[in-house]
């Protein structure tokens, strides 16, 4: 064989594979590793993209009502074990028809293409609200959850529907505990 052609090759090889590491790296970089939603990056152009195409689109954030209590009460596993539960209930609601995401601490975001293609938000707050088995204990859940319809935006943009949607959760939270508000 021709050592030309072998040195040749042996940078593309390892550029080849060097590209497929950092593929790797950045697809497990959009997943948050506990829930398996999508970071606030990997949801991003995902949500702009149906909020640019769907015109019935619905945009939620969810935070988790006194989850430190939840992880100085019972242990940071047990908080694990109300995440995990939290985003497998916001990824059912959604359906095939929308897009969940953990964006950080106990807050989640997600988008579905029309709202009319789940079970309704008073559905989603009553599954947030549910106990959350953890060992041989259910723990108390409670969330507040805002949306913003695309309708309701001069200009479909996801930042404007996360501006609305989070003013819309803090108004709920403004009404108390386990409240749904948009």
């Amino acid at each position: 064989m021709d050592t030309h052609l072998i040195a040749a090759a042996l940078p593309a090889l390892g550029w080849a594979v060097h590209g497929g590491l950092l593929a790797r790296r950045l697809a497990s970089a959009r997943r948050d590793p506990l829930t398996g939603l999508h970071t606030r990056a990997g949801f991003t152009a995902r949500a702009e993209r149906v909020l640019a195409t769907s015109p019935n689109a619905l945009v939620l954030l969810v935070d988790l009502d006194d989850f430190k209590a939840v992880n100085d009460t019972h242990g940071h596993a047990a908080g694990d074990a109300v995440l995990v539960a939290t985003a497998d209930r916001l990824t059912r609601w959604c359906g095939r028809h929308g897009l969940a995401a953990r964006l950080g601490g106990d807050e989640f975001a997600a988008v579905v293409t029309d709202p009319a293609r789940t079970p309704g938000l008073a559905a989603l707050r009553e599954d947030l609200r549910r106990p959350v088995a953890h060992g041989d204990r259910l723990l108390p859940v409670s969330a507040s959850v805002g949306s913003c319809s695309r309708t309701e935006l001069p200009v479909p943009t996801l930042t404007d529907a996360l501006s609305a949607a989070d003013a819309a959760m803090y108004a709920a939270k403004g009404h108390g505990r386990r409240n749904t508000h948009n």
